[in-house]
């Protein structure tokens, strides 16, 4: 597997909303940064991977569901990076194992699962324990990656991922999905007064990521990891789930048909199609003002995508 990281584009985007609007807007395309460790996950991962290589750890354990896109891109990058990994999955094993957990395994990861009521224990020091004592000594990284060392590495998605120093903040509005929050706490301690980071929940009822976020922004603040200037300001935009979590329709997959194909940019459907629609439909009530520069951050994750296919084909036959 290759150790090479490509800097993602920038990529333009041109429609007749666009237009409309008389914005500008870019797609950062981190999704092409690597084939496996891309998106807003390299970054999540890069400092919990730096700490456990200087703490002696050979191991590391995360947890996620069964189509988790950060399983599949902590398993590809402990394989790249030399540590052996444990996955604890929430739920029951299922045979044949989808596409996500058959990469997974490939990558060397074990698998190992736990019931949902377990699962919801997964950030107590009683579970944790009970894990260390079952499977021996390991570094934990919380789902997602969301934690400090998480926040940190988004704090580099905006600059280190530009192509010139100083173009991120040519930008009015970054865009991005949310489901932790993690990737928007770190983008809003990146940026620059006068720009705005929005989030997109892509889980139900997510005004309560408000909370989260500003717990997150507080104890980085307090943690003393670097952060270049005090948090930007933000806002959730939650009407765009779809239903909630891993919910997807006809008009959410009619639209990432359509984008794809006008734009060439592919779209997952469980994050980056929620936002990248909401968006569009901003731009449609003119919602942004005119001669705004927009910057979405294109998250990665379409791996989950085959296994959404294929669930979305077996429903389809019931």
């Amino acid at each position: 597997m290759s150790l090479i990281f490509f800097p993602p584009p920038l990529q333009q985007i041109n429609s007749e909303i666009v237009r409309h609007a008389d914005v500008d807007l870019y797609v950062l395309r981190l999704d092409l940064m690597h084939r496996w460790v891309n998106g807003n996950k390299w970054f999540k991962l890069k400092y919990n991977l730096l700490e456990a290589k200087q703490k002696n750890f050979t191991r590391l354990l995360t947890f996620g569901g069964a189509y988790s896109n950060h399983i599949y891109a902590t398993a590809a990058a402990g394989n790249l990076f030399g540590f052996r990994t444990i996955g604890v999955i929430r739920g029951e094993e299922r045979l044949p194992l989808n596409p996500t957990l058959s990469f997974a395994v490939q990558q060397g990861m074990q698998l190992v699962y736990l019931n949902r009521e377990m699962y919801r224990q997964r950030n107590t020091a009683a579970l944790q324990e009970y894990l260390q004592q079952r499977l021996g000594e390991v570094f934990i990284i919380p789902e997602g990656g969301s934690n400090l060392n998480g926040v940190r590495g988004c704090t580099e998605i905006i600059g280190d991922a530009m192509p010139t120093a100083g173009y991120a903040y040519a930008f009015d509005h970054i865009c991005v999905a949310c489901g932790t929050a993690t990737t928007l706490a770190g983008i809003a301690l990146s940026l620059h007064e006068g720009q705005r980071a929005i989030a997109f929940p892509v889980l139900k009822n997510g005004a309560f990521l408000a909370q989260e976020i500003e717990s997150l922004l507080t104890n980085y603040l307090a943690s003393g990891l670097p952060a270049a200037y005090s948090p930007a300001s933000w806002e959730l935009m939650c009407d765009y789930h779809f239903g909630g979590y891993a919910k997807v329709n006809d008009e959410l997959l009619l639209f990432s048909q359509q984008f794809r194909e006008e734009h060439g940019v592919p779209l997952d459907y469980v994050y980056t199609a929620k936002m990248f629609y909401g968006v569009m439909d901003l731009l449609q009530q003119g919602f942004f003002g005119k001669g705004d520069r927009l910057l979405l951050i294109h998250t990665g994750g379409l791996q989950g995508n085959v296994g959404m296919e294929e669930r979305l084909q077996r429903l389809s036959k019931i």
